[in-house]
């Protein structure tokens, strides 16, 4: 199933300048806390793929009105998790489709809470650990990272009567996805990796519910006549950078 990835052999444990401590990551600090102007506008210049730097995925409409800072507590982590997202989902998803529009990515702590308390539109900041909150590693130790994307390729097709299975299966059946949540406006749909992937696809679009995860009878195996005319995977390898 995951040649891409099979043939790269990338994964956390590979990526430069990491070592391991007890099994899990050791980080070299690449940017300080981004608590002035002056480092946040450096922590935004950080480059995580070829295509994205750490400022496409900092806007909240959340932080905004509410005038929350939504910048991490540990950028380190926060740019390993979104470099692994980005290197082994987004690349490959916007080499494939054409260029792809983050709608949600990053939150902090305080502007998670905020959403799940008052607006009902986030999970907890324990769920979202290693999700939508990449400084944070989950209860477990691991890392990830999440972002809500939409890709207008698809959404046209969308609009035009495809199925949001299409997308779900394609995406099952070639990448190294942990989670996928699909939303009824645009066809977006927030993608994520993780270090211990649940390969879990749920859906907010009719019909609302599970559509697999490991162990259910449609799980394994080729999804391919769900996505007809879908084009082929654009292998690419991913790239990790320093660099501020």
């Amino acid at each position: 199933m995951f040649t891409w990835i099979q043939q790269i052999g990338w994964s956390v444990r590979k990526l430069p300048c990491l070592g391991k401590t007890n099994g899990l990551p050791r980080r070299k600090t690449e940017v300080k806390a981004p608590r002035s102007v002056r480092t946040a506008e450096n922590f935004g210049r950080v480059r995580l793929s070829p295509s994205f730097y750490m400022r496409d995925f900092l806007h909240s409409e959340i932080g905004d009105v509410h005038g929350i800072s939504n910048l991490p507590d540990d950028p380190d982590l926060a740019i390993m998790a979104g470099k692994l997202l980005c290197g082994h989902l987004l690349e490959p998803l916007q080499a494939t489709f054409g260029r792809i529009a983050v709608r949600s990515a990053y939150r902090s702590p305080a502007v998670n809470a905020l959403g799940n308390a008052r607006y009902k539109s986030c999970g907890s900041n324990e769920r979202n650990a290693a999700r939508h909150i990449w400084d944070r590693r989950d209860r477990y130790g691991f890392i990830g990272a999440m972002a809500s994307i939409v890709v207008p390729w698809f959404a046209d097709r969308y609009a035009a009567g495809a199925s949001w299975q299409a997308m779900a299966w394609w995406i099952h059946d070639h990448l190294p996805y942990s989670e996928l949540q699909f939303f009824p406006k645009l066809a977006a749909f927030n993608i994520g990796w993780h270090e211990q992937p649940k390969r879990r696809i749920y859906s907010f679009i009719a019909p609302r519910g599970l559509l697999t995860k490991p162990g259910m009878a449609n799980h394994a195996g080729s999804h391919a006549e769900h996505y007809p005319g879908f084009p082929h995977l654009v292998t690419i390898r991913p790239s990790f950078y320093r660099e501020a």
